[in-house]
C-alpha cells in the first residue's frame, strides 16, 4: 500500500458568476478566470467584430452576443443620455436648392419651393449633462427632418470619422473615455489612462484621435462647427438606380476653432458658453445656416479607392470626390421648453425615408439596433415617437397599440392586419412605401473584420500632414497635455509607438514635449502606412474665410474714454454683422470725456477677453494707469495677447499694455482717430495673428 498522500487536491473550478461547482467541465480555473462570456456564462470567441453575412456583408440579427452587449450598455444610463448627454437645441427648416431626382426620389429633395421643418440637436460626447461645452470632445450633430414621408433622421459629428470600424466596440470606447469607475472622474475629459490604454491598443482609432487633438475637437462656436454624416449612405432615384453617398453640412460663417489655453478658461467663466453664443444668435435673428454638400458616387468608384467606404475610420477627400453643394439649414427659432425638446427629442439612424438607404458599414449596422433600443430606456417605452418633438409632421397610421405612456387614444375594434373593417385601411402601398435595393448578398456567416479595413495610419499621416504647421503644433501640443495626465508610462510608450507610425515629426514633437525622446515602444502595423497627397480642405485655417460676420469684438472702456471712437467702432463692426460687448471695470458701465454715464455689458471679471474673437482697450490716461495696477484688467489684456487677437488701442492705454506684457508686434493697432478704425476692422475680419504664437509658447 502506498502512503497517503500530503498534498490537498485542487479544488474544482467555480463559475465566475452563480460561485458554483459546475458538475463537468472541461475548462481549468485559468481558463474560467481569463475567458469572456456573455451574462449568461457562453464563451465568446471573438469581442471585436460582429457577426456579418460575409466580410463586407450586413449585420446578422442573430448576433446575440451584439445584441446583449449594446442592450446592456444602453441601458446603464437612467435617465440621463449615456453619450451626448450635454446638448443644445434649436428648430428651424431645410430647403434644397435644385430637385436632386437623378439621384434620389426622396420627397424633400425635390421641390426648391419646400421648407422641410427640422429639429437640430448640437452636443458634447463624453460628459454628463451638468459638464461643461468646452472640453476637447467629439460634438454630435443631428438633425431630424419632418419630411411628408415620415421622418429622417442624419445622426452624426463635427468630425468625419469615428474611433472604431464595428459596433462591438462601442461599449468599449465609451467605457473607456468616460470617468473612471472606481473613483468617478474625470468628467468630460479624455486625459486618463483608461482611454488612452484602450486606444493605444486599438490601432483602429489613431485617425480619428489626430482629429480629436486638433483644433475641431474645441470649436469657437456651435455656429462654427462642420457636421459630417460619417458612415456611408445610398442614394435611390425612381428607376431604383443606386449610388453611394456622404453628408457634409458646412457653415456658412465659417469653421473655428479656440485654443486650449481659452477652451480652459472659458469653461471655468462660463461653462454654458456654446449654448448661450447659440440662444443668443438666434434670439438676435442671427439665424445659423449651413449648406448641405453631398459625395456622390458609384460602386466602381469605390471598388477604385485605396481604402473601403465601409470603414467608418476613413474619409474621402473633397479633392478626390468634391462635394456637389444641394441645400441649406437655417436655424430660426429656440426652443420653448428644454426638457420637452432638447432633451426629449430622440435621434435614430434607422428613421429613413425612401430615396436614402444603409450600406453594410458594421458600426453604422449596430447603431441601427442601438439607438431605437436606449430610446427605450431613457424615453420609458415603445411610444417616445408620441412626444411632439419626436412626432411625424406627416398621417402616422398603424396597428400598433398600447405600452408605457401611451397618450394617443385609438378608436376602434381592429388592432390588427389584414382584416375586413372599415375597408380594411391602412395597409403597405407597394408604390408609395419603402423598398430596399435589391442588393445581393451571398457571404459566409463570420465574425471577422475584412481585410480592406486593416489600413489605420495612411489617413491619419494624411490629416497630419494636410494641417498648416501652426495646426500641427496644436496637434502636438494636445497629445502632449493629454499623454502628460497618463500615470501609466507602458500605455505613453505604447502611444508614442503607434505616433512614430504616423508620422516621425508628430512623433518627434510630442516626444519632445514629454522629455522621452528614445523610449517609444515599437508598434508593428498590420499594413504599411503610405504617404497620400495632402487634403488642405481638411485645414480649419486653410480655408478660414475672411469676416468678422458672427463674430465679437470686446471694447473695454474707462472713465474719461472717447465715446466717438466707440460709436464709430459700433457702426463698422453693425456693417460687417459682428457684434460689439461693452466691458468696464464695474458693471454700473463707464462715463466719456463728456460726462454721459454708457452702461457696460459686462464688468472685467464677468466678461473676460476669452469670450472675444477681437478687443479694442478705449482708455483715458488716468483710467490706464488705474487698470495697470488691477490684476483683473492685465490679465485681460495679456490672455487677448496671448491668444493671438487682434488688439486695438488709444494711444492712453499704454501703460495698461505694458503691464500685460505687450509687445508692439503684427495685430496691435494704435487708434489715434476714428481713420484707423479701417484698419482695425480689416486685419480682425482676418482673424487670428498666428504669427504671434511661436514667440509665446512651446508645445507641451
Amino acid at each position: 500500500m502506498s502512503a497517503p498522500s500530503n498534498t490537498t487536491p485542487a479544488p474544482a473550478p467555480k463559475c465566475p458568476f452563480t460561485g458554483q461547482i459546475p458538475a463537468e467541465t472541461h475548462q481549468t480555473t485559468d481558463d474560467l478566470k481569463q475567458t469572456l462570456t456573455t451574462n449568461h456564462g457562453v464563451p465568446i470567441s471573438d469581442n471585436q467584430n460582429s457577426l456579418k453575412a460575409g466580410l463586407r456583408g450586413p449585420a446578422l440579427l442573430e448576433d446575440f452576443v451584439l445584441r446583449e452587449k449594446i442592450t446592456h450598455f444602453d441601458h446603464e444610463r437612467i435617465p440621463e443620455r449615456i453619450v451626448h448627454a450635454r446638448g443644445s437645441g434649436a428648430h428651424g427648416y431645410f430647403q434644397v436648392y435644385e430637385s436632386l431626382s437623378d439621384i434620389t426620389k426622396a420627397a424633400f429633395l425635390q421641390n426648391p419651393k419646400v421648407k422641410t421643418e427640422v429639429f437640430v440637436r448640437f452636443s458634447t460626447v463624453a460628459g454628463g449633462a451638468g459638464s461643461g461645452d468646452l472640453p476637447r470632445d467629439v460634438r454630435g450633430f443631428a438633425v431630424k427632418f419632418y419630411t411628408s414621408e415620415g421622418n429622417y433622421d442624419l445622426v452624426g459629428n463635427n468630425i468625419p470619422v469615428f474611433f472604431i470600424q464595428d459596433a462591438m466596440k462601442f461599449p468599449d470606447l465609451v467605457h473607456s473615455v468616460k470617468m473612471e469607475p472606481d473613483r468617478g472622474f474625470p468628467q468630460a475629459a479624455s486625459a486618463h489612462d483608461n482611454f488612452w490604454d484602450f486606444v493605444s491598443l486599438s490601432p483602429e482609432t489613431m485617425h480619428m484621435l489626430m482629429w480629436t487633438m486638433s483644433d475641431r475637437a474645441i470649436p469657437r462656436s456651435l455656429r462654427m462647427i462642420e457636421g459630417f454624416g460619417v458612415h456611408t449612405f445610398r442614394l435611390v432615384n425612381a428607376e431604383g438606380v443606386s449610388h453611394f453617398v456622404k453628408f457634409h453640412w458646412r457653415p456658412k460663417l465659417g469653421t473655428a476653432s479656440v485654443l486650449w489655453d481659452e477652451a480652459v478658461k472659458i469653461n471655468g467663466a462660463d461653462p454654458d458658453f456654446h449654448r448661450r453664443d447659440l440662444w443668443d444668435a438666434i434670439q438676435n435673428g442671427d439665424f445659423p445656416e449651413w449648406e448641405l454638400g453631398l459625395q456622390v458616387f458609384d460602386e466602381e468608384t469605390a471598388a477604385g479607392l485605396d481604402f473601403d467606404v465601409l470603414d467608418a475610420t476613413k474619409l474621402i477627400p473633397e479633392e478626390i470626390i468634391p462635394l456637389r453643394m444641394v441645400g441649406k439649414l437655417v436655424l430660426n427659432r429656440n426652443v420653448d421648453n428644454f426638457f420637452a425638446e432638447t432633451e426629449q427629442v430622440a435621434f435614430l439612424p434607422s428613421n429613413i425615408v425612401p430615396g436614402i438607404e444603409f450600406s453594410n458599414d458594421p458600426l453604422l449596422q449596430g447603431r441601427l439596433f442601438s439607438y431605437q433600443d436606449t430610446q427605450l430606456s431613457r424615453l420609458g417605452g415603445p411610444n417616445f415617437h408620441q412626444i411632439p418633438v419626436n412626432a411625424p409632421r406627416c398621417p402616422m397610421r398603424n396597428f400598433q397599440r398600447d405600452g408605457l405612456r401611451q397618450m394617443e387614444v385609438p378608436k376602434g375594434r381592429v388592432n390588427y392586419e389584414p382584416n375586413s373593417f372599415d375597408g380594411g385601411a391602412p395597409r403597405e402601398n407597394p408604390t408609395r412605401g419603402f423598398v430596399s435595393v435589391p442588393e445581393v448578398m451571398d457571404g459566409t456567416k463570420i465574425r471577422k473584420r475584412s481585410e480592406t479595413f486593416a489600413d489605420h495610419y495612411s489617413q491619419a499621416r494624411l490629416f497630419f500632414r494636410s494641417m498648416t504647421p501652426t495646426e500641427q503644433t496644436h496637434i502636438v501640443s494636445a497629445f502632449a497635455f493629454e499623454l502628460a495626465k497618463v500615470e501609466n508610462k507602458p500605455i505613453r510608450l505604447r502611444m508614442l509607438g503607434h505616433l512614430a507610425n504616423i508620422d516621425a515629426d508628430l512623433h518627434a514633437g510630442v516626444t519632445d514635449a514629454l522629455g522621452m525622446p528614445d523610449e517609444s515602444e515599437s508598434i508593428e502595423p498590420a499594413v504599411a502606412p503610405r504617404d497620400l497627397e495632402p487634403s488642405p480642405s481638411l485645414s480649419i485655417i486653410h480655408k478660414a474665410p475672411v469676416t468678422l460676420q458672427g463674430r465679437k469684438i470686446g471694447v473695454l472702456v474707462t472713465d474719461g474714454f472717447d465715446s466717438t471712437l466707440l460709436m464709430s467702432l459700433q457702426q463698422r463692426a453693425k456693417k460687417e454683422k459682428a457684434a460689439v460687448a461693452v466691458i468696464a471695470p464695474k458693471i454700473g458701465g463707464a462715463v466719456d470725456s463728456e460726462g454721459t454715464l454708457f452702461e457696460a455689458d459686462f464688468p472685467i471679471s464677468g466678461g473676460p477677453s476669452i469670450f472675444f474673437d477681437a478687443v479694442v482697450i478705449l482708455a483715458s490716461k488716468e483710467g490706464a494707469n488705474d487698470l495697470a495696477t488691477q490684476s483683473a484688467a492685465v490679465n485681460w489684456v495679456s490672455d487677448a495677447f496671448a491668444h493671438l487677437k487682434v488688439i486695438g488701442h488709444t494711444p492712453e492705454a499704454q501703460p495698461l499694455l505694458d503691464q500685460a506684457g505687450v509687445t508692439p508686434t503684427d495685430g496691435i493697432l494704435p487708434l489715434p482717430s476714428e481713420t484707423a478704425l479701417s484698419k482695425y476692422i480689416t486685419t480682425a475680419k482676418k482673424g487670428r495673428i498666428w504669427e504671434r504664437e511661436s514667440a509665446l509658447r512651446r508645445p507641451g
